[in-house]
């Protein structure tokens, strides 16, 4: 599966999921994606109110208001120390978070799909996927299972089923 194949069909999961799937899907995914250790550089290129409320919305994601996630990400905006070339673990983090608040204010399933192709983009950092194949990796497939695990839960039992 090339690269554009595999956003067109997590685009056609998304748009399909149910409301619980798409739900569990967001929670997992931005939970994913504001980890801690992805944080590490964030000394070096945010102040420290902006790493503290990096820090305070990674670790509340899943029970902080659209609104606290706002000011959150506003107090991070404005404590970037670097021009350009933000860490990309750093950088995901924020791009996560303010995908999040986006889905809790809108509840628009766009910004999930964002956070899914964060979550994809985060996977081919560490092990530099081929364009060509994406899924050849077992760390990307394994990725990629998951977004389909977790959005169209059915499909899992079926392919279990034919196998059996």
């Amino acid at each position: 599966m090339d690269y554009s194949e595999l956003e067109a069909d997590v685009l056609r999961l998304i748009v399909g999921a149910t409301e619980g799937s798409v739900r569990a899907f967001g929670e997992e995914t931005v939970t994913r994606l504001v980890r801690p250790e992805l944080l590490g550089a964030a000394e070096d290129e945010l102040t420290e109110e902006a790493r503290a409320a990096l820090t305070t919305a990674g670790a509340n994601v899943l029970t902080i208001s659209a609104a606290e996630l706002h000011d959150r990400l506003a107090t991070i905006y404005d404590g970037i120390l670097v021009e350009d070339g933000l860490d990309p673990g750093v950088l995901t983090a924020i791009s996560a978070l303010a995908h999040w608040k986006s889905y809790l204010e809108q509840n628009r399933r766009g910004e999930l799909y964002e956070l899914a192709i964060r979550s994809i983009e985060d996977i081919d950092h560490e092990v530099s996927a081929d364009l060509d194949d994406f899924l050849a990796t077992p760390e990307m497939a394994a990725e990629y299972e998951r977004i389909r695990r977790l959005l169209d839960p059915g499909a899992g039992q079926e392919r279990g089923a034919q196998r059996g």
